[in-house]
């Protein structure tokens, strides 16, 4: 939603008009504007709506109504040409391993396992495609929804690499596998790849508090215009082995690691930078590519 919150500052009023209207044909949308509080603007209303556009590749993990299609929970691709399916909103599969790329690495020259396919990466150049050609609108929607959230996710380091080591031969999943917590945590039930995704906040959090949190985030300078998605997932890659796996305090193993206030800060700041980053890239994207 923060990245969405940057996005949509920068958006001129024809693409507006046009990502709200696409929005609107997402089955959650009565499901969101009935969320929002009332009395709002009708300008702050189509801003929230669009942050909660961002959600819905994440709301239907948990919705009943689509399913896991593949297999380790559908966070691996199925072998058969379903997972490259884009037909718009009658599909149900979750397509969980559209999340994320992961690159893998090893620090101990474990044998590397193979990019998944399909990734963040092939899917994010699908969708781009469609919102730049004359496709159904119902199809754009869904297209528009999965392109929002991919963007922000493929800007999180650890979407971006799985870390093979001799204990960890499949890979930890991008720091899903590796139990961290903060420093004299009697208990650790926290992964890296959590830590990396609540840095700005919790999951749980309304439109209308990611906002506040979003608007410090003006300060944050970055160039903008670098629109190509390979180039951001190598940045990922960078930022993930140098910053998100640096040891100390993330050792070669499972853990529980600790970390201290030094790492969070640095954490912290490199999460603001990513967001403002994908914020500012997508409104490009949407700019000049949504028809």
């Amino acid at each position: 939603m923060a990245v969405g919150w940057v996005a949509y500052q920068h958006l001129n009023p024809n693409t507006k008009a046009a990502v709200n209207d696409l929005i609107a044909k997402n089955p959650r949308y009565e499901i969101w504007k009935h969320s929002l509080p009332s009395g709002i603007s009708n300008v702050d209303r189509d801003l929230y709506l669009f942050m909660l556009a961002t959600t819905w590749p994440d709301d239907i993990k948990d919705d009943p109504s689509y399913t896991n299609d593949g297999p380790d929970k559908g966070n691996t691709p199925p072998t058969d040409s379903s997972a490259t399916n884009n037909v718009g909103y009658p599909d149900t599969a979750r397509h969980k391993y559209w999340h994320f790329i992961d690159i893998p690495f090893s620090p101990d020259k474990t044998q590397l396992g193979l990019v998944p396919y399909p990734n963040a990466e092939t899917e994010v150049a699908v969708f781009r495609q469609v919102l730049a050609s004359n496709a159904d609108p119902e199809l754009k929607s869904y297209d528009l929804v999965w392109l929002l959230h991919l963007v922000g996710d493929i800007h999180q380091p650890l979407h971006c690499t799985s870390r093979f080591t001799a204990g960890q031969t499949g890979g930890d999943s991008g720091g899903n596998g590796l139990k961290f917590c903060p420093s004299g945590s009697p208990t650790c039930d926290d992964s890296l790849h959590s830590f990396w995704d609540g840095l700005l906040g919790p999951n749980s959090a309304s439109p209308q508090q990611v906002a506040v949190v979003a608007t410090v985030l003006a300060s944050v300078k970055v160039d903008p215009n670098d629109l190509d998605v390979h180039t951001w997932v190598d940045e990922s890659f960078a930022l993930a082995r140098s910053a998100a796996y640096a040891n100390p305090p993330v050792g070669v193993g499972k853990g529980p690691f600790q970390y201290g206030k030094g790492y969070a800060s640095n954490a912290k700041a490199v999460a603001q930078t990513r967001v403002v980053q994908a914020g500012l890239r997508l409104a490009n994207i949407l700019n000049t590519e949504v028809r």
